[in-house]
């Protein structure tokens, strides 16, 4: 069979599966199954395929039907312009979350936290914007670490780039950690009764340890504002991503932890995205 009629077939029955894009998706996954770039795949449109290639289409395209993500089919996200291995076991990178890490990097920053790493995707962004800067990621899942400590070798900053495995239901899930300049943070924050809602993506195929904490989604900001100032430097900042109505809840919980200069911004279609605030003490309220 050639690449065009592969093509065509598989768009049909993604179309037919409710995927939501399927001819990008099939294009994206017969680049894949090819072994070649996807902007590569307009050469190669005539072209019969082998009879490796073929089985390996065929597998991709069954696998999104189910509606697998396609990042976990190709295990390859594309985050902050870099490729990040992503498994079954971490979040799919978000092009919102970008905005936390543009956020992160408008001022300098000697130690940066991650609660909640995941995939690593935001600590390693943040590390490969930076010189000499060292970072700390933590999460509840050994399998999510191991896919960040993959990503950090794979991009160059494992020297550079701590995995540590922590609970934050635990009480003592701050103790030795120190002090850092940024706390970044993108924690489950889907309420337990959005989960029906959510697209089969997202609601078959991702850990649901890090996409809800159960009941009202707070749980982990709660848990966050109660150690952040023990965690944070004077003058030091901590940003979170947040559902889109619960900047003013987070922000209302770093305040009453002691927080200072907390403000909400939004994502790319104007919903609140990412709350920021800050330590007080030296530095404090700098650029804002």
């Amino acid at each position: 069979m050639r690449v065009r009629d592969a093509l065509r077939a598989a768009v049909a029955r993604l179309r037919a599966a409710g995927v939501e894009d399927p001819a990008r998706d099939a294009r994206v996954l017969m680049a894949h199954a090819l072994g070649i770039a996807p902007p590569r795949l307009v050469g190669a449109i005539g072209e019969a395929m082998t009879g490796t290639q073929t089985a390996a289409f065929e597998t991709a395209i069954a696998a999104r039907e189910k509606r697998q993500p396609v990042a976990q089919i190709t295990g390859e996200r594309a985050f902050w312009g870099f490729p990040f291995r992503v498994t079954p076991d971490t979040l799919d990178p978000r092009p919102e979350t970008e905005i936390l890490v543009a956020e992160a990097l408008r001022m300098p920053f000697a130690r940066m936290l991650d609660l909640g790493t995941g995939s690593g995707c935001i600590l390693i962004a943040c590390l490969l914007e930076t010189g000499a800067a060292r970072g700390t990621g933590l999460d509840v899942s050994v399998a999510a670490l191991a896919v960040a400590g993959e990503n950090a070798a794979r991009l160059g900053v494992a020297d550079r780039a701590d995995f540590v495995q922590r609970n934050w239901r635990d009480p003592e899930w701050s103790a030795g950690l120190g002090r850092f300049d940024v706390i970044v943070s993108n924690p489950p924050y889907i309420a337990l009764g959005e989960m029906a809602a959510l697209s089969p993506e997202v609601r078959d195929w991702e850990p649901h340890l890090a996409l809800t904490p159960g009941g009202d989604g707070m749980d982990a900001y709660r848990a966050i504002a109660c150690d952040v100032m023990s965690l944070l430097l004077p003058g030091g900042r901590i940003l979170v991503e947040t559902g889109p109505t619960q900047g003013p809840a987070v922000a209302g919980l770093f305040a009453a932890a002691g927080l200072i200069s907390a403000r909400i911004l939004p994502d790319f279609d104007g919903r609140d995205r990412v709350v920021v605030a800050e330590a007080p003490g030296a530095g404090a309220g700098r650029g804002l």
